[in-house]
């Protein structure tokens, strides 16, 4: 196996986003999708093996797509019974196909994430005389956030619920102490009666009476600053406590449904004519295309079959 350039997790997501893109643009070229519904001999042999390397990959994605129960905790407390995949079987399924082929290109194994949304995939492709033959595999699946099942987040809530109480309760005192403060120490600098636009622009030009209000707030109201702290030190105890559960379906999708995001897997392969280096099209014409080309491309399809029997 031929290791292309490794991708970050950005990258590797703006490279499947364009590599659907390009899927849909190559359908409406009339591309050489396998499997397909052509009845030449050759695309038809290719199509019968597709089928059979989708079925093995199918049978995979069923064994790793079982679920087991986990209990998880709710943002109040609450214990929720749920189910989880262990996308981690996907990845070392993905390892242990691309070990097994030989004479085929890959990046590796790619993962990439939208919000809830993730995707866990691979691509692979071979070339014959000048006709390229791609497959690509991916899981889809969902993952949702929860807390362990630990008590120290329901003593976190209550503390965060305290120090929000706290906070509104001091602000409303804060906010007219502070506006005292500011007419005083405007008053002091020669600053007496002004409206709210001149006010910003003072403050906008006298950096350092900007600073001195700052200061002299900060000092008058350490309560607020240090419970702010503590606050943010609670958000950031209760991060870790957070624990992903994955959802996913075992069924075949298509593009327009994993665009969609739905839960599934997706298994298709293309063959494609290299016009030049850099050009490839899919309007290939069958017939051009010699005996022990085609014989070769069979056996590479040969090849995936033999690596998903495991």
């Amino acid at each position: 196996m031929r290791a292309l350039p490794s991708l970050t997790p950005k990258s590797a997501l703006i490279e499947y986003l364009n590599y659907l893109s390009i899927l849909f643009k190559r359908n409406r070229e009339k591309t050489v999708q396998i499997p397909s519904n052509s009845q030449d001999p050759f695309v038809k042999s290719l199509s019968e093996k597709a089928e059979q390397a989708r079925a093995l990959f199918l049978e995979h994605v069923k064994e790793i797509a079982s679920k087991a129960p986990v209990k998880v905790m709710l943002g109040d407390g609450t214990v929720s019974d749920q189910e989880s995949f262990d996308p981690g079987f996907a990845r070392m399924f993905y390892e242990g196909v691309l070990r097994r082929l030989e004479g085929w290109s890959s990046n590796g194994v790619s993962v990439t994430s939208d919000q809830d949304l993730r995707r866990v995939f691979i691509k692979f492709e071979t070339m014959e005389e000048r006709y390229a033959l791609s497959g690509h595999m991916t899981l889809q699946y969902h993952a949702l956030l929860f807390y362990r099942l630990d008590h120290k987040v329901i003593e976190i809530q209550k503390e965060l619920s305290q120090i929000s109480d706290t906070l509104k309760e001091l602000e409303a005192q804060v906010a007219p102490e502070g506006d005292k403060m500011i007419e005083e120490r405007l008053k002091a600098a020669g600053y007496d009666n002004i409206d709210q636009q001149k006010l910003f622009e003072i403050l906008f030009e006298h950096e350092d009476l900007t600073r001195g209000l700052d200061e002299a707030l900060k000092s008058n109201h350490k309560k607020v600053q240090d419970l702010t702290e503590r606050r943010d030190v609670l958000f950031g105890e209760l991060d870790k406590l957070l624990i992903e559960v994955y959802h996913t379906s075992p069924v075949m999708i298509d593009e327009m449904r994993m665009i969609g995001a739905e839960e599934g897997c997706m298994c298709i392969f293309n063959l494609e004519y290299e016009k030049r280096k850099d050009s490839r099209e899919g309007n290939i014409n069958l017939a051009k295309i010699s005996d022990k080309a085609k014989q070769k491309l069979l056996a590479r399809m040969d090849d995936v079959i033999q690596a998903l029997k495991f």
